[in-house]
């Protein structure tokens, strides 16, 4: 049922590149789903339609076939052109709106960078939103860009560790350039702030990410189904290959039958699949992928292991120690994993990229029920500082004193 919008909330417009599945992508879904059931008016402005994208509970549009009964070209690449019916789905819900230039809209580069900020321009003028709140590196130096000549006032998310969003000279230069002009800038940790000069650090505010409704629930007390998981994005920053080697050894230690799955996808995973083979793993190593329900896969799991070089606060740590999985996780910038795990107490921190301390770590977990029935129980208590009604009312709260200032 739609739930209608009520006259004195205001209209807060979401910014990102896609709903694509990824940690930003989901917190920002969930936050437009919470805003709209609590009466805003909301709208997600996205560059482009993903293949694979997270559902939202309350989306107005509806992808479909080229010629569907009021079919929209919102995209035309080379992957091939989609199609959305704007109103298709749930009778004033929420709406959605692409910036992307269609390829009969496309000049030179130096043309097209001009054409992408007049059309983010023109879907500001037409919505008037009373906020906007973008998400991740350059779209939120396009958002302030644009949104704040309409005078909107805009808050920006950095959703990793800056030093990667603002990881070139010329992004860096954007961000300087525009950071100023932001209402509120939202943070990850406290290490994060410190990236941002003093003008900028003073509007940074740290919000936490919610914990996805599906972990919340009551530990699995039982057999532990022997497998090690690691959940994420098979790129170069979470580190699979390391922990792939130190899982090699520990099989060779007398864990023969212990299984190392790896939940998500990305552009490592042939190389990473070679590698199992030539560490003589590949029976022991699943690839699984994308999976909807990833509570139910990895609950009976012996351990989580989160191996990256950088994150911000990292959804797939918070997850995996709601449901009391013992967690290893590298004290990697800017300082999220710290700000979850106290060593010893309620997981284990190692340094980034020290192949022995994870060994050391892991065979700790594996070796002694004991201590990793403690971490793991203790790790429930995430459920409490993470849950959606706590993190939700503290944007909620956020939002309403950016609004009145």
């Amino acid at each position: 049922m739609t739930n209608p919008v009520k006259k004195d909330k205001p209209h807060i417009a979401m910014y990102i590149g896609s709903l694509q599945k990824g940690g930003a992508e989901r917190v920002m879904v969930n936050l437009a789903d919470y805003f709209f059931e609590q009466g805003y008016k909301v709208s997600l402005v996205t560059t482009y339609l993903a293949p694979e994208e997270y559902e939202v509970k309350h989306a107005a549009w509806k992808v479909v076939p080229a010629g569907h009964d009021g079919a929209v070209l919102v995209a035309d690449t080379e992957e091939g052109p989609a199609w959305v019916d704007p109103e298709g789905n749930e009778p004033g819900g929420i709406r959605r709106y692409f910036s992307a230039l269609l390829r009969s809209e496309q000049e030179g580069r130096v043309k097209n960078l001009k054409k992408r900020s007049d059309k983010l321009t023109a879907i500001w003028k037409e919505l008037k939103p009373d906020l906007v709140l973008s998400f991740i590196g350059k779209n939120n130096i396009m958002a302030l860009s644009t949104a704040t000549r309409e005078d909107i006032k805009v808050v920006v998310s950095v959703r990793a560790d800056p030093h990667m969003e603002y990881d070139t000279m010329t992004l860096k230069s954007g961000m300087l350039a525009t950071f100023g002009k932001a209402a509120g800038v939202v943070v990850q940790t406290e290490d994060a702030k410190k990236f941002f000069p003093p003008h900028i650090r003073k509007k940074c505010t740290i919000l936490p990410n919610a914990i996805n409704p599906a972990f919340l629930r009551k530990r699995y007390v039982g057999d532990r189904e022997g497998s090690i998981v690691m959940v994420g994005r098979l790129d170069e920053n979470k580190n699979h290959a390391m922990v792939m080697e130190v899982f090699a050894e520990v099989v060779k230690e007398g864990y023969k039958n212990l299984v190392f799955k790896i939940y998500g996808d990305g552009p490592d995973r042939l190389k990473l699949q070679r590698k199992a083979i030539a560490l003589g793993i590949d029976k022991n190593v699943v690839f699984v992928g994308m999976v909807s329900n990833v509570a139910e896969h990895i609950e009976k799991a012996d351990l989580f292991v989160l191996a990256s070089r950088q994150e911000g606060s990292p959804n797939a740590l918070i997850e995996a120690m709601a449901l009391g999985l013992p967690c290893i996780s590298t004290d990697c910038p800017c300082g999220g994993p710290r700000d979850l795990i106290k060593d010893g107490e309620n997981g284990i921190l190692i340094p980034v990229d020290d192949k022995a301390a994870l060994k050391a770590a892991m065979l700790r977990i594996l070796g002694d029920k004991d201590f990793a029935e403690k971490i793991g129980i203790n790790a429930t208590k995430v459920q409490e500082k993470y849950s959606p009604e706590a993190s939700y009312r503290k944007w909620e709260e956020y939002f309403q004193g950016i609004l009145k200032g």
